[in-house]
C-alpha cells in the first residue's frame, strides 16, 4: 500500500513542478537593437551605416542572435546563431569575427557571449539593457595586435 501512495506522491509533486519554459524569466534583451553608429570608435567614413542586432529564445535552453551589418560602401553582412544558454560552445554562420561562440546569461538583462575564431579567442561581449528596457550597452573586450587588453562600449535603441 505504500508503494502505490508513494507513486502518487511523486506524480503530485512532478505534475506541480514548473516546467523550465515556464520558470524562466522573459529577457528584456529580446528584441531588435540597432547600433549609435555615431558613436562608434572609429574614423566617420569608416563607420558602418547600421549594424542591428535580434536577439531572442530559440527554445527554452537556446539563445539565437541575428547580427545585420550595412557598411560603409552599403555592402550587406549577415551572422546568425543559436546557442544553448550553459555556455557550450557552438559555431556560428556568417560572421566575419568568429566562427565559434558561447553565451550565458547570469540575469535576465545581461548576456555574456564569449567568440572565437580559427580555435583562437577573439572577444568577449557583455550586453546589459538599461532599467526603462529602451536603450542596451555592449561591452566588447579584446586584445589588440600589441597583445594588450582593449575594452570599448557600443550603444544600442530598440527598435522592436
Amino acid at each position: 500500500m505504500k508503494a502505490p501512495f508513494a507513486i502518487l506522491l511523486a506524480l503530485a509533486v512532478l505534475s506541480g513542478s514548473p516546467s523550465p519554459a515556464k520558470s524562466v524569466k522573459p529577457s528584456p534583451l529580446v528584441g531588435a537593437w540597432a547600433v549609435d553608429v555615431s558613436r562608434l570608435p572609429m574614423p566617420p567614413e569608416a563607420r558602418p551605416k547600421s549594424v542591428t542586432i535580434t536577439f531572442g529564445y530559440a527554445s527554452a535552453d537556446k539563445w539565437s542572435t541575428q547580427v545585420e551589418i550595412v557598411d560603409a560602401k552599403g555592402g550587406k553582412t549577415h551572422a546568425e546563431g543559436v546557442v544553448p544558454l550553459d555556455g557550450t560552445p557552438t559555431p556560428v554562420e556568417g560572421n566575419l569575427e568568429a566562427d565559434l561562440s558561447a553565451v550565458k546569461m547570469p540575469t535576465p538583462d545581461v548576456l555574456v557571449m564569449q567568440l572565437a575564431k580559427g580555435g583562437v579567442p577573439a572577444s568577449t561581449r557583455i550586453y546589459a539593457v538599461s532599467g526603462s528596457g529602451k536603450t542596451m550597452v555592449e561591452t566588447v573586450a579584446y586584445f589588440g595586435q600589441d597583445g594588450k587588453p582593449v575594452m570599448r562600449t557600443n550603444y544600442f535603441t530598440r527598435i522592436r
